[in-house]
């Protein structure tokens, strides 16, 4: 088997040590906004629709509904702070995709691949349309995204119109480019904590009620939310829990919590910033199936994540999983390799947090209790501007109408389930190392990856 190039030319462990020295394990997102707080719920409520989850589904379904019909009386509940979980922790990637990319799509969906394209950017535009209605300030911007091959097998992946190993390093200095794919138009930059929050402040503009340090303990006939401190009864019910518990049985296998770390720089100088270029601005990831993502923040400090993706087996979400030193190691090392030029920049911030994987690798969505409930589940890490668009779709399913979002056969469709424990972290842990093993192996697929993609379970990001 054959060493990565962050294996053939890892920088020094004095370098890495030096950079993570002091740290703070805290997502940078939520360290860098002003978090408004919300009351709790303490008694018993009713409401026309009531969401359950105050991150980016919640969040899209409250002011998508009020919009749609500005009289609909409209509760939210959040089990802590509006943002704190995955739309407080990820990248700020806001991308077109529906389907965790092109390829997902197309592989699963071939017969309207074009139609999930059209109806991702115009998602992504709308989003973006939003933004400028409502003065949204959460430093978005649309540079688009840049993907780039770090191994001689990965160049062809990138299509007949690549870029040249010369003229990717001309866009972005690193010595690690071997080849480059430019999307003018299918991704956006935000600060994730910046987006939660102006979401929370135009749903509540828009007459919403938002209630932290609500748990939703379990959902009853009716619908009737029970919460530690009362009954919230509903006409319906939106559910948007992300990687924790689902209230309903039926979605209780449907995802797992996988952990995704994180790494955040100091603001570059002027000088640094020339040495690397980077004057578009793209977004970037690498085409390794274990890929990293990198981003640049509106005061020039760069994202670094990715890579590590760890399951516990269990199902758990849980604060220990976060601090986990041998991940936040390699990532340091990964991009010293990628940029060398910048030995001696220091990481200010690292944290991870749990993605509601799926077996399909993007959202499913569905209904429950004689259609009065929704859920938009299983983002897979793709959840920025997906998001906006399963709010839409749980709103068009509780009115009963049929829709070109309904109309899909990615929307009908469910996932194949995770088996219970202990299969599923013995599968999971399995798929990992074949994941890897591909990358060390000039992205040769093993028995394992070639059956899951068989049986519609594989993926190569």
């Amino acid at each position: 088997m054959g060493a990565t190039v962050f294996e053939r030319h890892a920088p020094n462990d004095d370098v890495v040590r030096a950079a993570l020295a002091d740290s703070r394990l805290t997502p940078f997102w939520l360290d860098d906004v002003a978090r408004p707080s919300y009351p709790r719920l303490d008694t018993d409520a009713s409401a026309d629709l009531v969401i359950v989850g105050g991150g980016y589904s919640g969040l899209w379904t409250a002011v998508l509904a009020k919009e749609r019909n500005p009289e609909r009386s409209v509760i939210l509940l959040e089990a802590r702070r509006v943002g704190w979980a995955a739309s407080g922790r990820n990248g700020g990637f806001c991308e077109a995709t529906i389907t965790h990319g092109e390829e997902n799509g197309e592989n699963r969906w071939p017969e309207e691949a074009d139609e999930l394209y059209r109806q991702g950017l115009q998602n992504l535009d709308e989003f973006e349309a939003t933004v400028a209605r409502y003065r949204i300030a959460a430093d978005f911007e649309r540079p688009g995204s840049l993907t780039v091959a770090t191994e001689p097998h990965q160049i062809e992946w990138l299509g007949p119109d690549a870029l040249s190993g010369e003229a990717t390093r001309a866009l972005v200095n690193s010595p690690t480019y071997l080849a480059g794919s430019i999307d003018e138009r299918g991704t956006a930059l935000v600060h994730p904590g910046k987006l939660a929050m102006e979401l929370a402040r135009v749903a509540t503009d828009l007459g919403v009620q938002i209630h932290e340090f609500t748990p939703v303990r379990s959902l009853e006939d009716g619908p009737t939310l029970v919460t530690d401190r009362g009954r919230v009864t509903a006409r319906q019910v939106a559910l948007g829990t992300n990687a924790f518990p689902a209230l309903l049985k039926r979605n209780r296998l449907m995802t797992v919590p996988v952990y995704d770390y994180v790494l955040m720089s100091e603001p570059l100088s002027s000088a640094q910033m020339a040495s690397i270029g980077w004057e578009g601005r793209h977004g970037i990831a690498d085409s390794s199936n274990q890929f990293h993502y990198y981003r640049l923040t509106a005061d020039n400090r760069i994202l670094f994540g990715g890579y590590d993706a760890i399951y516990h087996s269990g199902r758990k979400v849980r604060r220990a999983y976060e601090d986990r030193p041998e991940s936040y190691e390699k990532l340091a090392s990964h991009f010293f390799t990628t940029f060398p030029q910048l030995e001696g920049v220091t990481f200010t911030h690292r944290w991870a947090g749990a993605i509601d994987t799926c077996t399909r690798f993007c959202a499913f969505y569905g209904t429950a209790r004689g259609g009065n409930v929704a859920y938009a589940l299983g983002f897979t890490g793709e959840g920025v501007g997906a998001t906006r668009f399963g709010a839409n779709v749980m709103l068009d399913l509780l009115a009963g109408e049929e829709t070109e979002r309904t109309q899909l056969q990615m929307v009908r469709e469910r996932p194949l389930p995770f088996p219970p424990e202990p299969f599923a972290s013995v599968g999971i842990n399995a798929t990992r190392w074949s994941l890897d093993r591909a990358d060390h192996n000039k992205g040769k697929r093993n028995l394992l990856l070639k059956t899951l993609d068989a049986v519609g379970m594989g993926f190569d990001s």
